[in-house]
């Protein structure tokens, strides 16, 4: 069974999902400016253009909006009218976003509208004695027209009904919202990653799902009261120790900074990025088990296989993924280890795809790209080399220092911390100590701290006897000047 973990910490929120204890999936997502498609605003009427019948109008964003009067859109609009909008296409370039007044509300099964008062049915289900039966029992609000999506082939039509007047109260406090608010706002969007994961991971195969946020608490609260059949335990975590570190995920997430995986047999693979894709290489290594070489590469490739598949979900690679497995002459073989490949991806929530082999015995995936790949997360350009290395975050070394920081304050109440960085992070650091000791939140102690070339990129002790402030004095950067 399996467990999700959702932290947010300030703009980024990490979600963590574990299976029998075992991290399969992590997804991140900081806060993105908007407006984007399918969001819902409040809007003001700034200025009618007759000559192409058009609308500009005010959503509270720097540039103004566009739409289109006449057909489904108010025809007799004038300047100072408000209306509520959906976003329909993204700003580019110096055009503004387009808007539409008819507006939708969208679910796992269901989508409300308001462009028609019908039941309309996805072009992917075509069973006619299904759509007789869902058009007889399901409960359509009168005023509004209802999409059937393809997901509801796998809900009854009670789940429907319990999801219908779930978004039909989400569509009335949107309009309530936006008839009584006077200036331009955002009165709904479905695009952040909490939507995201109740739409496409929550089902029955959880047991439990653990955030820090209670907005995201009472969401997920609120959201179950749709999925009867679910029977998924929700809490929120109030503790000062951030939760990806209390649960062991932050220590497997710094892992997978790691190009070289070892495989059980003794093979491995190294996964490369470069600007246009990713590139995976399989080895046997030490893979010496079978006696004839077509075995060892048949073994490898495909233990290599089922691994490549859960880094690709754990790091959330996406785009073009090349993988150079070990050279086979067999049809036979080629297929038994795309068939590996396509099997791990067929749960997977990204669209992906699985060409065949190339003549030169690469396979070739696309996946659908969907939030940060975890370099981006984790890594910056090294300013020690001129931009041209990676290094570990330092915004993410502090914020893992500050961790471990509470972790002593709980232990042992000491006021003063010894810590080891790495030099790469000297001249960061040093330009502005101030702002190193706030954003470890070490304000309340006195800090010590020393460069070096270890390969650990950090570590943190406290400091509890007056022998090891004598011996670190000269690496004293900060005093608490508090008390």
């Amino acid at each position: 069974m399996k467990k999700m973990y959702i932290e947010k910490q300030g703009s980024c929120t990490r979600v963590a999902i574990k299976r029998e204890e075992e991290l399969e999936e992590i997804l991140i997502q900081e806060a993105e400016s908007g407006p984007h498609v399918g969001e819902i605003y409040k809007g003001i009427v700034k200025n009618i253009i007759n000559a192409n019948n058009s609308a500009f109008i005010d959503i509270g964003i720097e540039k103004n909006c566009y739409m289109q009067l006449g057909d489904s859109n108010p025809k007799n609009l004038k300047n100072g009218d408000h209306v509520i909008v959906e976003i329909v296409k993204e700003a580019f370039g110096d055009k503004g976003p387009k808007v539409t007044a008819d507006i939708s509300i969208q679910g796992n099964y269901c989508v409300l509208v308001t462009f028609n008062n019908r039941i309309n049915f996805s072009k992917n289900i075509d069973d006619v004695e299904l759509k007789k039966y869902i058009i007889k029992h399901i409960k359509k609000p009168k005023d509004l027209g209802v999409i059937i999506r393809s997901k509801a082939l796998e809900a009854t039509v009670e789940e429907m009904n319990v999801e219908i007047e779930y978004l039909y109260n989400k569509y009335v406090q949107v309009i309530k919202t936006g008839t009584y608010t006077l200036k331009p706002k955002l009165l709904y969007s479905n695009r952040g990653i909490i939507n995201r994961i109740l739409r496409e991971y929550i089902d029955e195969s959880f047991t439990e799902i653990i955030t820090n946020s209670s907005e995201y608490y009472h969401k997920i609260v609120e959201y179950m009261k749709t999925r009867e059949g679910l029977n998924i335990d929700v809490n929120l975590y109030d503790n000062e120790e951030n939760l990806f570190s209390y649960y062991g995920i932050e220590k497997k997430l710094i892992h997978l900074r790691s190009k070289k995986i070892s495989l059980p047999s003794g093979g491995n693979i190294v996964i490369d990025k470069t600007e246009a894709m990713y590139v995976v290489d399989v080895n046997t290594a030490q893979n010496t088990k079978h006696e004839s070489m077509r075995n060892t590469f048949l073994s490898t490739n495909l233990e290599a296989a089922e691994e490549i598949v859960k880094q690709i979900k754990l790091r959330n690679l996406a785009g073009i993924i090349i993988i150079d497995f070990i050279d086979m002459y067999s049809e036979e073989d080629k297929e038994a280890v795309k068939n590996i490949v396509e099997k791990g991806f067929s749960d997977d929530k990204n669209k992906t795809k699985i060409y065949p082999f190339t003549p030169l015995g690469l396979l070739q995936i696309t996946r659908k790209r969907v939030g940060k790949d975890i370099y981006s997360y984790l890594e910056e350009n090294c300013q020690e080399c001129s931009g041209e290395g990676k290094r570990l975050r330092l915004s993410y070394i502090e914020f893992l220092i500050k961790n471990i920081i509470y972790k002593i304050e709980e232990q042992c109440h000491g006021d003063a911390v010894y810590i080891e960085i790495n030099e790469q992070y000297k001249k960061s650091i040093s330009e502005d100590i101030i702002s190193f000791i706030k954003e470890i939140d070490a304000l309340d102690k006195n800090v010590y701290l020393k460069y070096t070339n270890n390969s650990e990129v950090f570590k943190v002790e406290p400091i509890l006897f007056m022998s090891q402030i004598k011996k670190l004095q000269s690496c004293k950067i900060y005093e608490n000047n508090l008390g």
